[in-house]
Order: structure tokens, then C-alpha cells, then sequence
């Protein structure tokens, strides 16, 4: 194979894609072209011989899976990528489970239980030991066990750890061990496993089954990960078995961007690599193709001060570009009338599909969608509910799911009673004690009402018994009618699509074109798959696809031209022209929980890291004095990350510092010490109606002399007058009317523009 392709490539990344003789590490910076050395090492590999099926990548989402395997089939063909093991952790180890079901007590059509699933079946637990759901959330129990498989820890290991079950009872939730003992159990009679199963049972795999992990070592000559920063335990260790004989592996990643602790994804694995492996080579991607100078040196001057960190210098030959503005608002409120009124300003020059703004948290969003809203500035939400995650959509994939396989009870509690066919909670909740009570699955149940004596009337058994005969003829037409042919089928059997069209309303209407479109994406599925190797598609192997899709996999194909507002954590792999990065306050971003750990605050400064590395051309940064928290507006901090970065850099609040010509380190450190002495309040002063006296004199703007020539003031407040408001932040007074009770001031804002104030209750102080 003609190997000029190397040539597209600068020295440091030709030279990770070259080393091919041991463990390789390579860091890449942010915009280093990380994806680009992962697709041109494999088409490398390929062109030395190496059979595509032995080499093995593992990437975290199915779109980056996607576009390496576009991009290598590009370069080598399609009929060789095809062959690439290459996929997310969970879709390559879930293959591999269905391979090897039977030895861990499984078939190959288990179901993949999503966390809606997996939460609903622990409802039904909390629910049957007689739990207090309010103690007992499904959340946080869901996230005790996944924590507990994502380190390998199985439900009767939980049982006897001394130490989880101390910090159970600590937590006021002693009976988890005990839920996660039903949970697992539960599982494995419904033929299911969660997403933290797929990883927990390929350890498992390996670990109690040397045959089999001595199989698959043999079989994979190459392994390279993606992301390597963001690998859990389990992660980590099923890798390193996988490469324990001859230590072919080459993991990519960015320790300065590791953000996911909270999904157990462990900084260490990066960290220690060389310990782990100490003959590694380590490749470093400085380059940055993305950012401006400015923006990179900001960057880097951030994270310099991490401690945990894996030194490297990047850099950008781009455009010097802009420094990063900062701006310092009163408010929240504020905050979003000042973005999108810098959105509008530089939109002459950029569509709006090259805007972000990236939060903490999504409670931020609601103030920054009033604000564009406002502008008239189109946006988007990115994360919002998935296609997949739509009620009718998952109703219709639940059917799909006990049609394959009869025995998962979350598909069967579902769909039974949709659409309505009265059968009632008080029925299902029989049919699932008798289930329970006699050790078989609810399914069993249905297949023999009177064997299982189900204590139900005639009535309610045949309504149970017509439901059974939707499902039964299909389970025979599995391997039989393609996915397509077979999902269509029990569209129209199930019922949903006849009620979707029973009227015109615009839900009805809407839930009608989702389901067409589901049986599209099934069809073109099928086409595609088809198109590649001319196999035949089954409905459970469209079903494995969809179980798989992440997050990032979400697309929005509509009006593509919208400023796209997002957590900095959904962020992490894009990029945009101009990046807004809001509230950067003290407890916020930092968030409050991460304060007490220099580790946590270590993750938290290399979120805006991440932030700060979206941006192509511009970066902005503002802070709020004020916030409306917790039902009061609170004085806030800025955040002690603007200070980390080298001022030079930062276009600052000139209100702020007026006094100041020259950005250099003793202004910054004077600027945070007038800061942090100025907002040591925790919520904001009480204004009393109508007091505007100041303790400096007025000073008038403008005057407007009423029908006498004289200029109008009310109680102290002159037309012209600068004043400052809680929320609106600083304006001009235009001008006053009424008296008394009715007394009124049209202010104009710097930020939101005009206001029609009854100063009764308006929060004004004058300010000069």
C-alpha cells in the first residue's frame, strides 16, 4: 500500500504512528489531531500486513467509531475497514459476551437494560422491600451500583465489604447491598444486562475463564484506545489483559482533559502508563491546529498550575488573535442580556451555528434562553431528549425487546398496557408476585395463566392472554424476516401507530412522523448494512445498535444555524469559532463540592481548560456580582480560575479597574484581593422602597424640565441620574412620573435597553 499518506502528517505525529514495537503513550494536546494519528497509525498497521481483524480500537462514542472507520476506508477501502474491530468499549465487549453468553449463564440475545431500565427495575425493588423511595432514590442507589461494578465489585463482594456497607449505613441507606443482591439477580433471570454489566462480565470473562482471554490475546496483535484519560478501572483492566503477552498497545489521550470522575473514569490510568508499562515511549502532540495563540497561551498558562499532570508546552502558529475578554455583570440576569447582546454584535461577521455558551450547570440555561429569546437569536440546547429517548419511540423499541427477548420484564411492565388494553398496575403487580413467588419469569406466567394459578378474574386473564398472542407469533419470525420486515410488522400488531393516527392533533401528529421514522432509520439500516457485505439484518441486531448510542452520538438535523448552548462537559470534543464561558464565579465554577479536595479542584480547573479550548477565534469569560440562588440573590466571588491565567491575556473588566493602564501581575493580585474583600456578603442588601439618596452628590446626565421648567425628581431621584440596579445593572434615569405609590422612572440599561420601573419596589441606588 503506498504509504505517502505519512507524509500529511508533522514529525511528532509520524513519529507515534511509526512506533509500533511496544507500548506507546500519546498525549495530544487539545486540537493536536489526535483522531487524525489513531486513523493514520491503523492504515499504517494495515499497510505493514497486519490482518484488520486483529487490531482492535476501542474508542467512548459511536460517532468518533464512525469517522475513523469513513476516514480509514478512505485510505485502504471498505472492504478491508470493515474488518477493523472498532468500536465504543461497551458495543466491542458486548459482541464479545454474546459470543461467549453461555459460560456466564446468558444467551446471545440478552437484552441491554438503559439507564431508565435499570432505575425502574430498582424502583420495583425499593418498592418491594417496603423502602422509603424518598431515602431510597433510584438515582442515587443506580449510581452506588455502578460505582460498585465500575471497580469490579460484585454484589456479593458488596455484601461483604465492611467498608461499603460503614459508608451505607452512614448514608442512611444500609439496605443497598441487599438492592444490588435483588438487582443482579433480577438481571440475570430477565436474560439482561446494564451498561456497567457489559464491562463487569467481560472482566469476569477473563478473569475465572483462561481459555477464553488466552483466545482473544492471541486474536488482537494490536490494541489502541481513544481517550485513554477517560478510563474507568474496569476499563483499564480488561485492556491490560488483553495486552499482558506482548504489549502491543497504543493509547491516546489528554490528561488535561480529563473531566468524567463523576462517571469513574480515573486520571491515574494516564498518569501511571509509565509505570505500568515502563518501556513505553511516550509521543507528545503540542501543536494546536484549532485556537489562536492567545487562546492556547491562556490555555496553557490555566493549567500550568495543575500539580497532577503530564508536562507538555502547546502551541498554535495560527493567528495571534484576540485575548480573552472578560466581562463582570451585576447579575444573572444580566449575564444573559450581555452575552446575546455580544452574540448579536459579532454575528455580522459569523453564523450562528459558530456561537456557544458553555455552563457548569444546566440550571444556567434558563436565563440565557430568555435573553436570546429576546434578541431574536435562534438556539439550540444540545443534549436535549434524544429521538431514541421520545416515549412512543421507546415504547415501540420495548416491543422490539420482548419480541427477541420474552423474558425481560422492564420491556413486558412497559408495553403491556401500552396503548391501553386495561390492564392495570394492581394486575401487573400480581403478575409479577406470582412471577417472583414461584421462581419463573412473568413471561411464563402469561404462556400458562392456570398452571401458575395467577390470581386474577377471566376477564383480566384473557386481556393478559390477547396480550401474549401479540408478541408469541413473532418470536418464530426472528431469524426469518429481516429487521425491517419484522419491526414494521409489530408496529402495526402492537396498536401504537393506529392510535397515533386516531386523530390529528399536533401530538398525536408528532408522535405518528417519530414512529414513521423509526421504521426509516430501521429500513436504511438494513439498506446500508446490506450495501457493505450483503448480509441479511435481524431486528436484534438494529436493536444492539440502538441499545449502544451515547450522548454524543445525538444529532440535529434541523435548522442547523442556531447558537448551541451546553454544559462544558457535553462540550469536550467540539469546537467553535466564539466560545462564551458564563458564570465563572467562586462556588459555582469552581463548583462548591470540589473546594474541599485539591484533586476535585485539580478536575475542575481542567474543565475550563476544556472551556477555553472549544474556542477557534474568540473566547469570553464573564462572572456575575450577584446570582439568584437557593430564593435570594447572592453576592458572588470570581472565580480563583481567572486568576490562574497569565493577565496579559485577558481583556478585563475596565468598571473594574479603571485606575489600572498596564495588565501585569501585581494589578491581577490586586484586582482578586479588591474582589474578594468586596463580595464577602452572602446575599444581597435589602433596598427599601424609594431610598435613592446616595452619599455622593447626583450627577445629571440629561434633564427633561417639566411643563414649568423645572427638572422632575422624585424623593431624591433626578432625571439623568446614573443609577444601579440589582439585576438590570447600571443605566441612565430618562425620565419620571406619577407620584406617591405610582411613581415611575423609564431607566435605560446598559445591557437589557429600556425599563419601565414603579420605584415602589424598584432596587435602585444611585451611584454618582
Amino acid at each position: 500500500m503506498d504509504e505517502t499518506f505519512l507524509n500529511e502528517l508533522n514529525k511528532s505525529q509520524q513519529e507515534a504512528v511509526l512506533f509500533n514495537d511496544g507500548p506507546s503513550l500519546v498525549i495530544a494536546g487539545a486540537g493536536s489531531g489526535k483522531t487524525r494519528v489513531l486513523t493514520y497509525k491503523i492504515a499504517y498497521l494495515l499497510s505493514q500486513g497486519i490482518p484488520a481483524e486483529s487490531i482492535l480500537s476501542l474508542t467512548f462514542t459511536n460517532k468518533a467509531a464512525k469517522e475513523m472507520k469513513e476516514r480509514i476506508a478512505q485510505m485502504v477501502g471498505w472492504q478491508t475497514s470493515r474488518r477493523l474491530w472498532m468500536g465504543t468499549f461497551h458495543s466491542t465487549f458486548s459482541r464479545i459476551l454474546r459470543a461467549e453468553s453461555d459460560i456466564l449463564g446468558f444467551t446471545s440475545q440478552f437484552t441491554i437494560y438503559d439507564s431508565s431500565d435499570s432505575k425502574s427495575l430498582i424502583k420495583v425493588i425499593v418498592k418491594e422491600l417496603g423502602l422509603d423511595d424518598k431515602i431510597y432514590k433510584a438515582n442515587a442507589i443506580q449510581n452506588r451500583i455502578s460505582f460498585a461494578k465500575n471497580n469490579l465489585i460484585t454484589a456479593q463482594s458488596y455484601r461483604a465489604n465492611n467498608n461499603l456497607l460503614e459508608t451505607d449505613r452512614q448514608s442512611k441507606i444500609p439496605q443497598v447491598a441487599e438492592i444490588y443482591t435483588i438487582y443482579a439477580r433480577r438481571c440475570k433471570a430477565a436474560n439482561a444486562m446494564d451498561f456497567d454489566d457489559l464491562l463487569l462480565f467481560t472482566n469476569i470473562l477473563f478473569r475465572d475463564h483462561p481459555e477464553i482471554l488466552a483466545k482473544y490475546k492471541d486474536f488482537f496483535q494490536f490494541v489502541l484506545v481513544d481517550e485513554y484519560q477517560d478510563t474507568n478501572f474496569a476499563q483499564y483492566l480488561i485492556v491490560k489483559r488483553l495486552v499482558e503477552d506482548h504489549h502491543r498497545l497504543c493509547v491516546v489521550g489528554d490528561d488535561a482533559q480529563s473531566i468524567y470522575s463523576f462517571r469513574g473514569a480515573n486520571i491515574d490510568n494516564i498518569l501511571s502508563f509509565k509505570t505500568t508499562y515502563p518501556e513505553c515511549r511516550i509521543f507528545k502532540l503540542e501543536q494546536n491546529y484549532r485556537s489562536t495563540q492567545n487562546i492556547v497561551n491562556a490555555a496553557n498558562s490555566l493549567i500550568e498550575k495543575n500539580k497532577g499532570q503530564i508536562q507538555k508546552k502547546v502551541f498554535s502558529q495560527n493567528a495571534e488573535g484576540e485575548i480573552i475578554k472578560v466581562y463582570s455583570v451585576y447579575s444573572d440576569y444580566d449575564e444573559g442580556f450581555t452575552v446575546a447582546n455580544a452574540i448579536g454584535e459579532i454575528h455580522a461577521q459569523s453564523a450562528y451555528s459558530e456561537f456557544a455558551i458553555l455552563y457548569r450547570t444546566n440550571s444556567q440555561s434558563r436565563v440565557l434562553e430568555e435573553a436570546l429569546r429576546k434578541r431574536n437569536i435562534p438556539y439550540r440546547i444540545y443534549g436535549g431528549l434524544s429521538f431514541y429517548q421520545r416515549k412512543e419511540i421507546k415504547d415501540v423499541l420495548s416491543y422490539f425487546r420482548l419480541v427477541i427477548n420474552p423474558y425481560d420484564e422492564e420491556a413486558l411492565k412497559r408495553v403491556i398496557n401500552v396503548p391501553a388494553r386495561g390492564i392495570g398496575t394492581t394486575t401487573i403487580d400480581k403478575l409479577m408476585d406470582c412471577a417472583h413467588t414461584q421462581d419463573v419469569s412473568a413471561w411464563d406466567v402469561l404462556s400458562n395463566i392456570l398452571k401458575y394459578n395467577l390470581n386474577v378474574n377471566s376477564g383480566t386473564a384473557s386481556k393478559l392472554s390477547k396480550f401474549r398472542d401479540i408478541i408469541s407469533p413473532f418470536i418464530s419470525l426472528l431469524s426469518e424476516l429481516n429487521a425491517y420486515e419484522l419491526g414494521t410488522a409489530i408496529v402495526k400488531a402492537s396498536g401504537i401507530l393506529t392510535e397515533a393516527l386516531m386523530d390529528n392533533t399536533p401530538e398525536n401528529l408528532s408522535r405518528k412522523d417519530n414512529i414513521e421514522e423509526l421504521l426509516k432509520a430501521i429500513h436504511e439500516f438494513c439498506e446500508m448494512r446490506a450495501e457493505e457485505d450483503g448480509s441479511t439484518v435481524y431486528l436484534a441486531d438494529f436493536l444492539s445498535e440502538v441499545s449502544l448510542l451515547t450522548d454524543q452520538d445525538k444529532t440535529d438535523e434541523d435548522d442547523n444555524n442556531r447558537v448551541t448552548l451546553m454544559t462544558v462537559h457535553a462540550s469536550k470534543g467540539l469546537e467553535f469559532k466564539h466560545v462564551f464561558i458564563v458564570g465563572m464565579e467562586e462556588e459555582l465554577f469552581p463548583s462548591a463540592r470540589s473546594l474541599s479536595s485539591e484533586r476535585d479542584l485539580e478536575e475542575e480547573r481542567r474543565l475550563f481548560y476544556v472551556a477555553i479550548t472549544r474556542a477557534k477565534e474568540t473566547c469570553h469569560i464573564s462572572y456575575a456580582k450577584s446570582r439568584f440562588r437557593n430564593g435570594k440573590n447572592n453576592f458572588c466571588n470570581p472565580s480563583r480560575f481567572i486568576k490562574d491565567i497569565d493577565p496579559k491575556y485577558l481583556n478585563l473588566p475596565q468598571q473594574d479597574f479603571q485606575s489600572i493602564s498596564n495588565r501585569d501581575t501585581e494589578f491581577k493580585s490586586s484586582f482578586f484581593e479588591r474582589k474578594s474583600s468586596s463580595f464577602q456578603q452572602t446575599s444581597m442588601p435589602k433596598v427599601t422602597p424609594n431610598s435613592f439618596q446616595s452619599q455622593k452628590p447626583l450627577r445629571k446626565i440629561t434633564s427633561s424640565p417639566d411643563a414649568m421648567g423645572q427638572t422632575k425628581e422624585i424623593n431624591g431621584l433626578h432625571e439623568g441620574a446614573l443609577i444601579e440596579h440589582a439585576i438590570f445593572g447600571q443605566g441612565t434615569v430618562i425620565s419620571l412620573s406619577g407620584e406617591g405609590s405610582d411613581a415611575r422612572a423609564i431607566v435605560s440599561f446598559d445591557s437589557v435597553g429600556q425599563k419601565n420601573l414603579l420605584l415602589k419596589y424598584a432596587k435602585l441606588n444611585i451611584i454618582e
